[in-house]
């Protein structure tokens, strides 16, 4: 084999690399929602579990990537150790699909038109030009992930192609047939250069790939290959363990620990089974007959299949195995910010999945907002030291996530592609922001209460009648919001501007009466300025409430999401049937009562 010949196996190799990391990345763009989905609803049973996981890994072409997806969403509190156990044990079947798509190579179409389609020749192009017309001319943002994956699988082929025709001289070399030969006397070495050259590539598939591509040699025998393949699932689970162990909690490291597990007992199993029966004669009508890519995709799924099946009904002691080797440290506390848990980047394998988590972890600080904010109301009725420290310390976690989501949303922009994907990344930064607002408000209204107690003042019977009915409407609109962004709800998100517009009215109101009140001397100058000071942060919440409410509304819906201000002054003409009713109906609610006092 020439330097030539070794250039062109070495450019096919990139090609044949490339297509498949372009298959998958289109797999995910178009089915990531669909992920999410999967993912999410696995349950108790390990059996769905290891569907799950042979599904997922089917799509995205990597078991590496289902069990950080599966690590991701287990640190988010979505799954537990032994779901995400059992996805690892579906994770390794679903990767030999692309083995599988592979052994198209073998097909013999005997002149006939219908296999010749199927033929990697008439494939690959074709699948190449239909990538392109979806990718150039079609220009939806729905099939660009089709179009990718399209593309992708041409590629693919191409490169495998490629490869096959560069390795062909090795069918007459005498110094390949004896490494073989030393595979097959010497089964460990086997295993060490498929358990290397996996670690190296970092893709199990792409390395029974290759393999599949030597065997159109001929050199390959059952006996030479058996271990090859059992050393390159061995190379796999190290890279998962690696990045599995990377900046995780226990859990994730005990989730790399059972995907080697998994690796180790099927290498063990195999080993013994092959040698008993080859020394039983049960093997001798395949042990040193030639092998082509269909009888090494076959053999890449008995194998990952078996060894599944098997550990299955052992899924409680693989997880019991794992605590063991990874042991809960006794100083172990609790974690400062579960909230901070969500936001973890091996999600930005499946941006939707990513963005949904994301959503999650903000509604549960829209609601830790919401208390604290709470909180501060009472503040002013009763001051209370021991609250007011709570509302400080709740505020710094407030802080700290606000800072954590929008770095972890910046870096996830890089991965987004759709433009649903792009509004819902937009809502996120905005309501965010929105929120830490909203908590900023509690503190500053908190910060008021303890001047008001240290100057000896108060409010007047009338002043706090006053801020009993605006802390009702603040309330009932700070539910409202982080409801409808936690549910998605836009019917819910149209009824938050009426009552906001009715909040606008009512802080104007009471900001006239109390200077009124200032002027006739019925309240000091002291508690005066801070009750006007408190009705400015009460406002200034309700306006944060109303930009997380346009935003949701606008995720779909171009007229809203590109002219914020032109929605919002059209709404308050009161030419919006729904808007005004619902405004009147806020009015009578909270304003009357204020007028009436």
């Amino acid at each position: 084999m020439g330097i030539f010949s070794v250039i062109s196996l070495l450019g096919g190799l990139s090609i044949f690399l490339y297509g498949m990391d372009i298959m998958g990345d289109g797999l995910k763009s178009s089915s990531s929602k669909a992920l999410k989905s999967m993912l999410e609803k696995v349950t108790q049973s390990a059996a769905l579990g290891m569907l799950t996981g042979t599904l997922v890994t089917s799509v995205i072409q990597s078991s590496t990537a289902t069990i950080v997806l599966t690590v991701g969403l287990m640190g988010a509190g979505i799954l537990n150790l032994r779901q995400s156990i059992s996805i690892v044990l579906g994770a390794n079947i679903g990767t030999t699909i692309t083995a599988q798509i592979i052994r198209l190579m073998d097909i013999n179409s005997s002149g006939a038109a219908f296999l010749e389609i199927f033929k990697p020749s008439t494939l690959a192009p074709l699948a190449v030009l239909c990538g392109i017309i979806f990718l150039k001319f079609v220009k939806k943002q729905k099939t660009k992930g089709l179009g990718m994956m399209l593309m992708g699988f041409g590629i693919l082929f191409t490169g495998l192609m490629g490869m096959t025709e560069a390795v062909s001289p090795l069918s007459e070399s005498q110094a390949f047939t004896d490494v073989l030969q030393k595979f097959s006397d010497v089964p460990v070495l086997g295993i060490l250069t498929g358990l290397i050259t996996t670690f190296i590539v970092q893709s199990s598939s792409a390395v029974i790939g290759i393999v599949q591509a030597l065997s159109s040699t001929g050199a390959f025998t059952f006996q030479t290959v058996y271990p090859l393949i059992i050393g390159i699932n061995l190379g796999t689970c190290i890279t998962t363990a690696i990045v599995c162990s990377i900046g995780a909690d226990k859990d994730a490291k005990r989730t790399g620990i059972a995907h080697i597990l998994f690796n180790c007992v099927g290498t063990v199993l195999f080993m013994v089974a092959i040698t008993l029966l080859h020394n039983a004669g049960a093997l001798d009508f395949i042990w040193g007959k030639p092998m082509n890519s269909g009888g090494i995709a076959n053999f890449t799924t008995i194998f990952n299949l078996v060894t599944a099946l098997v550990l299955l009904p052992f899924t409680n002691q693989l997880v019991r195995l794992t605590t063991i080797i990874v042991k809960d440290s006794p100083d172990d506390t609790e974690e400062a910010y579960p909230e901070m848990r969500t936001l973890d980047e091996k999600l930005f394998i499946s941006p939707a999945l990513a963005l949904h988590q994301v959503n999650i972890a903000e509604a549960s600080m829209g609601r830790l907002a919401r208390k604290n904010f709470n909180r501060s109301i009472d503040q002013l009725v009763s001051y209370d030291p021991e609250r007011s420290a709570k509302i400080s310390s709740v505020e710094d976690r407030l802080d700290g996530f606000t800072d954590a989501a929008e770095n972890y949303l910046i870096k996830l922009s890089n991965h987004i592609d759709s433009t649903e994907d792009n509004n819902e990344l937009n809502l996120l930064l905005q309501a965010v922001t929105d929120f830490e607002r909203i908590g900023d408000y509690a503190t500053n209204i908190n910060d008021l209460s303890a001047r008001l107690v240290a100057d000896g003042h108060a409010f007047s019977e009338t002043a706090k009648r006053e801020l009993a009915i605006l802390s009702s409407a603040l309330t009932e609109i700070i539910d409202l919001t982080v409801e409808a962004f936690a549910d998605g709800d836009e019917a819910m998100a149209r009824r938050i501007e009426p009552l906001e517009e009715v909040i606008d009215e009512m802080v104007a109101t009471l900001k006239d009466r109390h200077i009124e009140r200032l002027k006739n001397g019925s309240c000091t100058i002291g508690a005066g300025l801070v009750f006007i000071e408190v009705l400015t942060h009460m406002g200034r919440a309700a306006d944060q409430c109303s930009s997380i409410a346009v935003f949701l509304l606008g995720r779909h819906n171009e007229e809203i999401l590109n002219n914020h201000h032109a929605y919002l002054h059209e709404l308050h003409k009161g030419t919006d049937a729904y808007y005004a009713s619902e405004f009147d109906a806020r009015r009578k609610e909270f304003l009357d009562p204020i007028e009436a006092l």
